[in-house]
């Protein structure tokens, strides 16, 4: 008797999915803060970058559907002004406030660019940013999807 191959298989039931608002707003932000990151480490290294979607389109040809990727404008958080670097972390288009009336972080050189949002990054995950996020949020209009 042969053995099935499914039965190679472990089985399990399907875990929960525990996605809170929160961890939503964070895995949203993070993903935001990586194009930045791959961005500015970009700019340090003197290269260009560009920022890619998936999006379905008719193909003249076949009539089909197919997904391509088409170029998407990303603007940089980053900017320069009297010498030295600033950040501010984005979120719905609006700047976050780091700390009371702070919405910037003084970055120095742009060397310290992909080291400050990889930081920036790290705090995310940890959910630092997570008060920050959500009186942010608080405050957007409510959208029907």
């Amino acid at each position: 008797m042969t053995k099935s191959i499914l039965s190679t298989l472990k089985a399990v039931s399907r875990p929960e999915k525990n996605t809170t608002p929160e961890a939503k707003r964070r895995d949203k932000l993070i993903n935001r803060l990586q194009i930045q990151l791959e961005m500015a480490t970009a700019m340090v290294n003197f290269e260009s970058y560009t920022c890619y979607k998936e999006k379905w389109q008719k193909n003249e040809e076949t009539g089909q559907q197919e997904k391509v990727k088409v170029a998407k404008k990303v603007s940089p958080w980053f900017y320069a002004k009297g010498g030295k670097y600033y950040l501010e972390v984005r979120y719905a288009n609006k700047p976050l406030e780091l700390s009371k009336g702070n919405h910037a972080i003084e970055v120095g050189d742009k060397e310290s660019l992909p080291t400050v949002i990889q930081t920036v990054i790290d705090a995310t995950v940890n959910g630092e940013l997570d008060k920050a996020l959500a009186s942010l949020s608080s405050n957007l209009p409510i959208t029907k999807a």
